[in-house]
């Protein structure tokens, strides 16, 4: 499964020349009100008759936290508690949010038939993100008969990311079409969208992850390749989408055979 931060801001708009500006409530783009969403994802599964049984969709988790407000206004008295966006994601608020967010939510919606299984947790190489022996992550993760463990995306390899390969820009465009004020309501559209968002679509961008790793294994690691289109959307409407691509074995012992002379 897959694991990262994105921030999500109030939308933009474009405007035609002749148009007039919209009114703004900010001095200027700098002050855009912007959340940092940490999500995590996982293939979703399905029966032989094609019914979703498990949504992958583990959580959108805000990085946000409670404080009074300073003074009073219109809208609210002076000590009333305001949400607010963590500005600063450190190893430590990430290591709170993944061990008392990620994890517990992982331990509550995976499905029963395969909590003995290793489950993978992807994060990329963020400077906030803490080693995957961290101790006090590896003592949580193997409560409750579970055996949870971080892995770090390699490094220069975006299209190892299922969440970059679609998932993010899909839950953008889902939200930006509600109109946001405040951020308790930007959190709520970003919400409504991952709740919204399709488990077929989902399934489809895991299948481009596979599709990207054995391009990325005929390319002996490199990033210049382009990933044939498998016009999944057609395969789907005929009934015909794989759950998963064949990879030849000759071209896996290859690659561990070439990994082995360049180490």
């Amino acid at each position: 499964m897959k694991n990262d931060l994105k921030w999500l801001k109030k939308k933009k708009y474009y405007l035609l020349s002749d148009e007039a500006d919209p009114h703004r409530t900010c001095k200027n783009k700098n002050y855009i009100t912007k959340v940092m969403v940490l999500a995590a994802v996982a293939r979703p599964r399905f029966d032989s008759d094609g019914n979703e049984t498990f949504s992958g969709k583990i959580g959108m988790f805000p990085l946000v936290h409670e404080v009074p407000a300073i003074r009073s206004s219109v809208n609210k008295a002076a000590g009333t508690l305001v949400t607010k966006p963590i500005t600063s994601i450190t190893k430590e608020v990430y290591r709170w949010f993944l061990i008392n967010k990620v994890l517990s939510t992982i331990k509550e919606k995976w499905p029963r038939e395969s909590v003995g299984e290793t489950i993978y947790i992807q994060q990329d190489n963020a400077p906030c993100h803490i080693r995957v022996d961290d101790a006090e992550f590896c003592a949580a993760a193997s409560e409750g008969g579970f055996d949870i463990r971080l892995t770090c995306q390699p490094p220069n390899s975006p299209d190892l990311n299922a969440l970059d390969l679609g998932f993010f820009s899909a839950i953008q465009s889902l939200q930006q079409r509600e109109v946001t004020r405040t951020v308790n309501e930007l959190i709520q559209a970003v919400q409504n969208a991952f709740d919204t968002f399709s488990s077929i679509d989902s399934n489809k961008i895991f299948l481009s992850l596979q599709l990207g790793m054995i391009e990325i294994m005929k390319a002996k690691g490199n990033n210049d390749y382009k990933a044939p289109h498998m016009q999944k959307d057609a395969l789907f409407r005929q009934d015909k989408l794989p759950t998963t691509l064949d990879c030849d074995w000759h071209l896996v012992t290859e690659t561990m055979e070439y990994l082995n002379n360049v180490q």
